[in-house]
Order: structure tokens, then sequence, then C-alpha cells
């Protein structure tokens, strides 16, 4: 995400976190519904780590898995919903901002995945009730938004643990941040992670794997005889790639990746430029018909949208 944060940073912005705050949204559902387009689930595979998660559960370890990713990657993986705790939410469900009424699954991907012309701006879903007519987003927390009642709801749930597995984190965004630190001190916590974080190996039972998380979870599986298992639920999930295998496959997903974070900011860009140009092209025509007419719901609409700030 921080690598998003940093392309975002160079459009015309409040700030690159606006994309994500709720009352930017409802000012200009744009740039959102633009990078929504690139993000939705089916972009991207999950990885042999999330494979590893779903084994956990085939072999009856698995109490619950919390994550801080909207992207769907865990149920894509093959974990069952009953066992994902989305602590932001997901782009799994969605519904109205106003009412609160769900939105159709298919409808929305036709509406967010939809083909356009050049120049013309994304499709924005919008609620189904006459009498409302609300903005339609997907079902993740946005900042100023309230966490899911079930992530509070589960809570507990690290408390009765006795082993608890804490992977590719950096530990910083609260109140999830803080769920390591529930753990009874009897639960053995295990950090697999590229440095350290939080308070982990400050325990007597603290153990800390450092380094590539599908590395170590490769080694783990073959530790615990379950290397063929993780290989071929790893597999499962592959995307359609013609005559790529193994190392080939990660490295192509890697670079579609870095061109798919360049697409998503170039895109958000040109929509900005888009309804800028339309600001000022309606803006002067309309001072070129009548001198102190008032602006169209456009015209207004658009400015807000593009100079207010938060």
């Amino acid at each position: 995400m921080v690598w998003l944060y940093s392309n975002l940073a160079r459009l015309n912005l409040p700030h690159p976190e606006a994309v994500f705050e709720i009352n930017f949204f409802r000012r200009n559902p744009v740039p959102f519904y633009t990078l929504a387009a690139e993000l939705y689930p089916g972009s991207f595979r999950p990885t042999p780590t999330h494979s590893f998660v779903k084994l956990l559960s085939i072999h009856n370890l698995l109490h619950m898995c919390f994550t801080q990713n909207i992207d769907t990657l865990e149920r894509r993986a093959g974990i069952s919903a009953e066992k994902i705790v989305e602590a932001h939410g997901s782009f799994a469900t969605q519904r109205c901002i106003d009412c609160r009424t769900p939105f159709d699954d298919d409808e929305m991907r036709d509406i967010v995945l939809g083909e356009r012309a050049p120049g013309q701006e994304v499709g924005i879903p919008r609620c189904k009730k006459e009498e409302c007519g609300g903005l339609v987003k997907p079902d993740i927390v946005f900042f100023g938004e309230a966490l899911p009642d079930r992530f509070i709801k589960e809570i507990p749930a690290i408390g009765q643990a006795d082993l608890l597995l804490i992977i590719g984190t950096s530990l910083t965004v609260h109140p999830f941040a803080s769920l390591a630190g529930m753990a009874d001190r009897s639960c053995h916590r295990v950090l697999i992670n590229l440095e350290r974080v939080g308070d982990i190996g400050r325990r007597p039972g603290d153990i800390v794997l450092l380094g590539e998380c599908d590395a170590i979870v490769r080694e783990l599986c073959t530790a615990l005889g379950w290397a063929e298992e993780l290989k071929k639920a790893w597999e499962e999930t592959a995307m359609t790639t013609p005559d790529s295998t193994g190392e080939e496959k990660e490295e192509k997903e890697e670079e579609v990746l870095e061109k798919e974070i360049d697409k998503i900011t170039d895109a958000i860009g040109k929509q900005l430029e888009l309804a800028e140009g339309l600001k000022h092209g309606s803006a002067n025509e309309s001072s070129a018909a009548v001198e102190g007419k008032k602006t169209s719901d456009m015209e207004a609409s658009s400015e807000e949208a593009s100079g207010s700030k938060l």
C-alpha cells in the first residue's frame, strides 16, 4: 500500500490517502473507481503463503484468519469465509453508503469492469432504490468509517489461541496492530516477516522467522511433510498464463503488478484531467452565453470534487 500511495502522490489529489477517505469519495468517487477497476478481485493471484493458510484450515489447525487485506485473496486461495475476518472489509460485497442497501455482485462487476471508450469516465454504481440513488461502494473500510462488527466480535478468539502466526505485516495500523498483544502469555507467537515488528520476540514462547514469507512457508511445509500439498494448493490458484511455470510465473506476476500500479496512477490522472477540463470548458461556455448566470450542476459538482479540501 505504501508503494501505491507513493505513486498516487503525483496526482492532483488533496493527499494520496484521499482516494480511500469517505468524505472525499462522497464528493468525487472517480479516483476510487478508477483504482477499483484495476484492483478488482480476479486481477491478482494468491501467494503460496495464502495457500499455506488454506492448508492449516484443511488440517483443522486454523481457528481464524484475521487479515487487513481488502483484495479477497484469502477467499481466492480457498479459505472458507467463515474462517476469515477481514478487519478492513473487502471487495467481496458492496452496498449504498446512504441507505445501506446491498448491491448486486454481477451488476457491480459489470459497472466497474465494463469497457469504456477513450476518454470516457469510469462507471459509478448507484443505489437502485428510487428514493435514494446514493453512491455504492465495496464494503471496504475507508478512513472515517467504523471497523466491521465481525472484527470486533471475533477479537476474543485471539486470547483463546495456543499458537498465533503473524505473517507479512508492519504492525503499524491500529487497532489491528494491537491484536498480537492480546494473545495469552502461554500462547506461542510466531512472526514470519522481512523484519522484526511490534513486541514479538520479547516473550519466552515467541519465535521470529525473518525472510521472504513464501520461502519460509515452503520450508515449514517441507518440515511438516506438506510440500506437495502446498504445491498443489498454490497451483489451483493459477491465473491463465500460457507457457509459463514456476519462477517464470512469479516473475511475470511481479512485472504485471508493477505495470498495473503504473496504469492505475496514469488512469486516475487522466480522469482528473478530464474532470478539470470539463469544469473549465463548461464554465467558459456558461459565462460567454449569459454573464452572471449560475453554473450548472455538473460544473458545481466538478469544482467541488477537484477543488475542495478535507
